[in-house]
Formats: C-alpha cells, sequence, structure tokens
C-alpha cells in the first residue's frame, strides 16, 4: 500500500492485533536495557555491535520514548520473514517503518541512518514493546527480515542507508514533501559521525536550510570511532559543530548521556532551518571493559574464549546484571 506523501510502508494490522504504545519505562531504564540486550546477544554470539550500545543507548531510548510524537506499531510484534524486494511483482511489499507506527499528517517519521546500528535500534524497539525480545533471536539468520545490517524491511527502518550519507538526504526530501502538504509530523534522523566524511551529508544540509526545511532535525552520535577505528587517523573531519553552521543549520550540543542536556538540545529552536543536535558519547559508555580493545571497537568479536569469559564477567558486573549463561563446548 502506498501512502500519500511517502514510500510504502507496512498495511496496518487489524485494531484488535495492534500493540499498544508502551511506555511504561522510563528513558533511563530503556537505555539500559538496550546495553544489556546487546551485551547479552554478543556474548552469546561471539560477536556484535557493542560498542554502538554503549554510545547510542541513550539517544535511541530518547527518541522512541519521549523524543518523537510516534503512533502505534501496525506491525507484528515477532518479525515476518524477508518478503522479496519492492518491484511490479512484489505489490504487497512492507517496509519495517511500520514499527515507528502509521504513515499519516500528525506522527513523526523516524530515519535511522547508519544501518550497522541496527543491532542497538532492535534491542531499543524490544524495550518500549513494539517488537517481542524472540525477535533478536532472527537476527542475522537466513530468510529473516531482522539483519545485521538493517535494509529498508527491516524493524524501523524506512529505506535503505547502508550506504553512509544519504539518510538526511532521504529525510530532507521527505520533510519537504510534508511541509508543502501541511503536515504538523516532524523528520527526525539518528545519524553517526562518521557522516561528516560524505560529501552527500552536506549538500543535504545546505539544501534543507535553503528551502527551509524546518520539519527536520537529527541528532548524530559523535564518538568520534568509525570502522577502521579513530575518525581523526582515518580522516580528520575538524570542528563539525562550525561546519554545520557554516552550511545553514542550526546547532546544539550536549552529552550523550545526560537525558536532561539532551532535552535541552532538542528543545533548540530553528525556525526556517533545519537542527543538529551534535550527541557527544564514549564509546565504552557503561562497558568501561572495552578500552582494552581501543580503538578497535567498530565490530566486537572476541579473539579466544578466554577473551570472551573474561568480558562476561567484568561487563556484566558493570552493567549489574548476571553474567551470560553459556553452553559448554
Amino acid at each position: 500500500m502506498h501512502q500519500p506523501g511517502g514510500p510504502s510502508q507496512a498495511r496496518p494490522l487489524p485494531a484488535q492485533e495492534r500493540e499498544p504504545l508502551r511506555n511504561e519505562k522510563t528513558t533511563e531504564e530503556i537505555a539500559r536495557g538496550i546495553r544489556a540486550r546487546v551485551f547479552e546477544h554478543t556474548i552469546r554470539n561471539n560477536g556484535g555491535y557493542l560498542s554502538q550500545a554503549c554510545s547510542a543507548a541513550e539517544q535511541l531510548a530518547f527518541l522512541y520514548n519521549e523524543g518523537l510524537n510516534l503512533g502505534p506499531s501496525t506491525m507484528p510484534m515477532v518479525p515476518p520473514p524477508f518478503g522479496g524486494v519492492p518491484s511490479a511483482d512484489n505489490p504487497d511489499y512492507v517496509t519495517g517503518a511500520g514499527y515507528n507506527g502509521p504513515f499519516d499528517a500528525v506522527h513523526d517519521r523516524l530515519f535511522i541512518a547508519p544501518a550497522h546500528y541496527a543491532l542497538v535500534a532492535y534491542a531499543c524497539l524490544i524495550e518500549v514493546g513494539r517488537m517481542a525480545p524472540e525477535g533478536l533471536g532472527m537476527f542475522n539468520r537466513d530468510g529473516s527480515s531482522v539483519e545485521m545490517i538493517g535494509a529498508e524491511h527491516s524493524p524501523g527502518m524506512e529505506v535503505h542507508n547502508g550506504t553512509l550519507g544519504i539518510g538526511l538526504s532521504t529525510a530532507a526530501g521527505l520533510a519537504w514533501g510534508r511541509k508543502r502538504m501541511g503536515h504538523s509530523g516532524q523528520v527526525c534522523v539518528f545519524m553517526s559521525d562518521g557522516e561528516v566524511q560524505e560529501g552527500q551529508t552536506w549538500e543535504a544540509v545546505q539544501a534543507a536550510a535553503h528551502h527551509g526545511i524546518d520539519n527536520l532535525w537529527a541528532i548524530m552520535d559523535v564518538n568520534r570511532q568509525q570502522c577502521d577505528g579513530a575518525m581523526d587517523e582515518v580522516m580528520t573531519v575538524g570542528d563539525i559543530a562550525t561546519k554545520f553552521r557554516d552550511f545553514g543549520a542550526v546547532v546544539a550540543e550536549c552529552d550523550a548521556h545526560d537525558l536532561k542536556a539532551m532535552r535541552a538540545a532538542r528543545a533548540t529552536p530553528h525556525p526556517g532551518r533545519p537542527l543538529i543536535v551534535l550527541a557527544h558519547s564514549r564509546p565504552t559508555q557503561g562497558m568501561e571493559s572495552l578500552m582494552s580493545r581501543f580503538p578497535r571497537l567498530h565490530y566486537v568479536r572476541f579473539k579466544s574464549e578466554e577473551e570472551r569469559a573474561r568480558m562476561n564477567i567484568e561487563i556484566a558486573a558493570e552493567l549489574g546484571v548476571a553474567p551470560v549463561a553459556l553452553e559448554a563446548h
């Protein structure tokens, strides 16, 4: 089904099958739950995007629990299998955006630009009651929509953002269309700071400022890390706050682990221009034991069973949870 002003979205479930919005937990509790789930997954599977949970847990918890006006999920709690790619021969194709709520004029839309944060996003969906815990057991399995690198059919994903830098452009286009249609809903992008190494990011900001797209805002996880190590060792990006301002955005900065500061940053007025919130994070927040691997933190795969066992005990203690019970081999 195609909705006016947007790409295809999941067909709404009958009212009796929909899950209601669940905001029973505090944002702080959700952030802790995200880290605990990603930790457990990483230990059990001997690998995972663990550092991203350290840096981004509060940001995603904030977006889903209080920062965005999202309607109830329109998707089943247990994610459906991969349904094929969009084509004329697949008219029933749907995206994973239904987990973020319906497409309508009043609710906000969320784009998760760094697709490798998918594991963290799935954990967040579980913590806020939009996806069943069983969904994480489908992660990276053949035939599953719960992909390691989130695609447009993955839970919480509306478009494919596997190429860093395209998320903000896509969101700006949607926001421009929504503004022209008189929609009150905002468009938000969750980004990573590695995207500032891509020229398309700056083109998107410049275009959004030129066209007065002020129903667009982004929060960027500034953890100074990327696939090949520390960003400054790969390609220095300099003062990105000044750059964003020079390209026409309003910029607010905050500690990514201070929710009070994050709320204040989001409230920054930005009439006629997009807002960029730079959330300065620590890639080992809540799991300081990971510093022994610094700066190789992009994807954590344990080098030995001894390291895995040690990290299991040390990180569990830091998170205040029980170590993961592993099957004996």
